[in-house]
Order: C-alpha cells, then structure tokens, then sequence
C-alpha cells in the first residue's frame, strides 16, 4: 500500500474508533451519573423506613399466630383436665365430639392425645398425625409447661403439653399458617438483608458498575476497529491499487492493470471497468500513433515515389538509345554480354517501378467504403487464386455458415487476406529451402461472434521470432530480400481503419496470424 493509502487507512480506521468511542463514553458518564442517583433514591431514608416496618409487620404478624398456639394449648389442657370423666366413659364418641369442639372454639387444624411412646390415643377428626419429635417429647416428659414447636419449612406452628390429669398422656395441637406467609417471611428477610448488603456496599457497586461498563466499552471498542481494520484492508486495497493504477497511468504506462482481488462486488465491478477502460485508452492511443505514423510514412512514400519515379523515364530512354545505337557496331563476341548488362539494368529499372507502385499504393489508400459483404466468399477466391502458386501446399478453409456478412470494404478486405495467404506461402517455402520436404500446410478458420469475427490464418512454415513481432507492421521492415516492407504494414492500416485488430503469434511449428474484425 502507498503512502496515500496508508494514510486513508489510517485516517478511516481512528474515525470509526472515534465514532464507537466517543458515545460510548458520553452514555458511560450518563449511565454513570443515572446509576448513581437511583442507587442513592434506592437507598433514600424513606424506603429504609419502609422495608424495616414491612418487614416488621410480617415479623410481628407471624410471632403472634406463632404465640397464639401456646395460649390455645394451654386452654384446651385445661378444658381437658376439667372434663377428665368424659375420656373415662365407655361412650368413646362423646369425647371425640368433645375434641372436635376444641378444634373449632380454638381455630385449630389438629388436635391429638398421645403417649409418651408418640402413639396416638385419640385425635380430632380431619387430623393426619405426623409424629412429633422426640426431642420436643423429652423436654415436656417431666414439665407441665407447654413447649411451642415452630416448623418454618412446613408452615405451621404446634405445641405440645402433659396433661396432668391423665396417665402417660399429651395434648399435642398444630396450627397452620397462611399459606405464602412463611414464604413471604423468608423472602422479607431475604430482601431487607440484600438492602442492608447494598447500601453497605454501594462505593464498590458503583466502582463495579464502572469497571464493568469499561471492560464492556473496551471489548466493543476492540471489535469496532477490527471491523473497521477488516473492512478498511478490503476497501482501501482495492481504492489504493486504483490510485496506483491512475498514477501509473498519468505518467503514460498503459500496460498497468488493476488486480482483480476479491472484495466487494462494487469495488470488484469498479476495477474491471477500470482495466476495460485502459485498455479501450490504449487502444485508442495504439491507433491514433499508429494513424499518425501511418500518416507520416505516406508522406515518405509520397515523397520517395516522386523523386524515385522522375528520373526512371529518361534511364528508360537512355538504355534504349544505347541500344539502338551501339547494338550494330559491337562485334559478336560482346554483343552478347551488352545485351545481358541491357537486361539487366531494364530488370533492375522495373524492380524499382513496382516498388515506386507500392510507395504510391500506400501513400494512396483511400478510405475505406462500408458496405455487407460475404467474408467467405471474399477469402475463398484468394484461396482459389493463391493455391496455383505451389501446390506441394494445402489449404484448408473452415467455416460453419456461408452467407457470413461482414461490415466492410471488399477490396480492402481482400488484400489484407490476399497478403496474409501469400506471406504463410513465402513462408513454408522458404522453411522448405532450409529444411527439406515436409508436410505443407495453411489452416484458415473463421469463428462467428454476436457482433465481431475472428479468422484465424495459421501455417507451419518459419514462424515469427519476438523482435519480429515487435516491428512486423511498421512501414519498410521486412525479412524478405526482395521485400518492400509495406506489405504488413498496409495489412494493419487496413483492419484499424475497419476499428479491428490484428495480432502475431509465434506457434512451435509456424506461425498464426488473429484479425478480429466488428460486423458493423
């Protein structure tokens, strides 16, 4: 990442922190000062005065139906004791009623006559016994006070006393509370000691309060900036590789791309469109240099093939005047030598008019006349002509449909695939020269696109080295000895004014030759 991007990154992840940490410390210092204040309202004098009283209430209220068991157990003792002859009668029933009675008169659950063994004599009825305790039963075995036998944990309250009066017997009553109110107690006491634990402790709960909310503000702080480091490596490498790209670009390299990382499917978008446009750009820049030389080597050929041109007439003239005048006076012996050097001057001389004819062809070549042609048509009669040149060679022609209509000029179309057979020809024979016989071969493919075709022209003849490649279209470079250089060179003026492309490729046993060309 560059220094322009690492200090957006920089500068983007302390904005997000800033953004966490800035409310959370204002709602820290709030949530602080409202704790603070319904703790101190929590705690306040009044409510104090209240949970005490509350709890007082219950306290007295439970005491008093606790207390109440002892005073009823006493008076049915001594109901008991006075009405002793009624247990004596043989009439069992008469004191059962008797019981039942003192049940209802004292608001009893249960009254039971037991022995000292906790076997029950007799009971009121509506009275399940559960045996009393045996400690409880020894501390009244030689007292004639009644002892209160309070079970929180079963709700109730009992007592038991020795009845005086009777043999080996106890008067044993329970009384149940309310239901809720032992739990109600329970839960009172429970309460008021978490109050009292409060407000003992209320300096160390506000200090807990803050340490908690820190730590809490801490982690949601540590995972803001993670997130905001995790998005920001995302986002700001993909911004950074565009400010690098736009950069490089600036200082004139088009060969830059942006990689395409994963990331957003924005960002992913962007930079593809991003390398979409340089490579439209430098297209763009590719064919205006390319038009600009082109225009600049036309003026060249304009220039050459005029100065060239002028003086071959009066050469022509003069040769022929030579000849007419010294062709009876040279013996015979030399007469054939002059006529050779004659020829061969006239051979040289039309050597130099067909390449003046290209200069003047290139510095010539009218803009290109639109109009739907058939393209296999087109190089099918170029396979035709140029096949009767050698044909040791074979020349393949696949395509799928016939009427295939192409966007174009026909007689310029025409030449460039007239160049490009004739060239993969020179080609494989010049291979043959070196190499011996082989199997010759010219491969023409065209694949059909929606909108564009590509025709393929593959050969296995010498093929294209990579400094070749680098200048094959450039005007007056050639390989060839008798070669004027131009013929690649109008070859790739052709398909850039038809806004195509062409490429040359160096294959293991040849060459291949791409031309894409748009449809309309």
């Amino acid at each position: 990442m560059n220094v322009r991007g690492s200090v957006a990154n920089r500068k983007y992840i302390t904005f997000f922190s800033l953004f966490t940490l800035i409310p959370s410390v204002l709602i820290a210092v709030f949530s602080i000062f409202l704790f603070s204040f319904a703790l101190e309202k929590y705690l306040d004098n009044k409510i104090t005065t209240a949970v005490n009283n509350s709890y007082e209430l219950a306290k007295n209220y439970v005491a008093e139906k606790r207390n109440k068991v002892e005073s009823d157990i006493i008076m049915v003792a001594f109901d008991l004791n006075k009405n002793r002859h009624l247990f004596n009668t043989e009439d069992k029933k008469k004191f059962q009623r008797f019981l039942n009675t003192q049940r209802l008169i004292r608001n009893l659950d249960q009254i039971h006559l037991i022995d000292s063994d906790k076997n029950v004599i007799m009971s009121s009825s509506n009275s399940g016994y559960i045996p009393v305790e045996d400690r409880a039963l020894k501390m009244v075995l030689n007292d004639d006070r009644p002892l209160k036998i309070i079970n929180t944990f079963e709700n109730k309250s009992a007592a038991i006393i020795k009845l005086s009066s009777y043999p080996n017997t106890f008067l044993y009553v329970v009384k149940f509370l309310e239901k809720e109110i032992s739990k109600y107690l329970i839960e009172s006491e429970e309460a008021i000691n978490f109050y009292y634990t409060v407000e003992d402790e209320r300096t160390g709960i506000k200090i807990s309060f803050i340490l908690i909310y820190l730590v809490i503000v801490t982690l949601l702080l540590f995972l803001s900036i993670s997130i905001a480091i995790k998005f920001s490596s995302r986002f700001f490498r993909s911004i950074n590789n565009l400010i690098l790209a736009s950069a490089n670009i600036g200082k004139g390299d088009l060969d830059t791309k942006v990689p395409e990382i994963k990331t957003d499917t924005e960002l992913e978008t962007l930079n593809k469109n991003f390398n979409l446009m340089i490579d439209k750009l430098k297209s763009q820049q590719e064919k205006l240099l390319l038009s600009e030389r082109h225009e600049a080597w036309e003026n060249v050929a304009r220039k050459l093939a005029h100065e060239i041109k002028n003086p071959l007439t009066p050469i022509q003239l003069s040769i022929d005047r030579l000849k007419n005048k010294y062709q009876g006076s040279i013996d015979s012996k030399e007469k054939e030598n002059f006529n050779n050097y004659l020829k061969t001057i006239i051979k040289q001389i039309h050597q130099i008019e067909n390449l003046v004819n290209e200069f003047s062809d290139f510095a010539r070549m009218p803009k290109p006349i639109f109009n739907n042609n058939k393209i296999v048509e087109i190089i099918n009669n170029n396979v035709l002509l140029l096949g009767e040149i050698d044909k040791s060679i074979s020349i393949n022609f696949n395509y799928k449909k016939e009427n295939l209509l192409i966007r174009c000029d026909a007689e310029q179309i025409n030449r460039v695939f007239f160049n490009l057979i004739k060239n993969s020809i020179e080609s494989i024979q010049e291979k043959s020269k070196k190499n011996g016989d082989f199997t010759k071969i010219i491969d023409i493919e065209i694949t059909d696109k929606s909108d564009y075709m590509t025709l393929n022209v593959t050969d296995n003849g010498t093929g294209f080295s990579t400094d070749i490649i680098k200048s094959i279209t450039k005007p007056y470079f050639t390989t060839k000895t008798k070669g004027s250089g131009l013929g690649l060179s109008i070859v790739n003026k052709i398909i850039n004014e038809h806004n195509g492309s062409i490429k040359f490729i160096s294959n293991k046993n040849g060459a291949k030759v791409e031309v894409i060309l748009p449809k309309n």
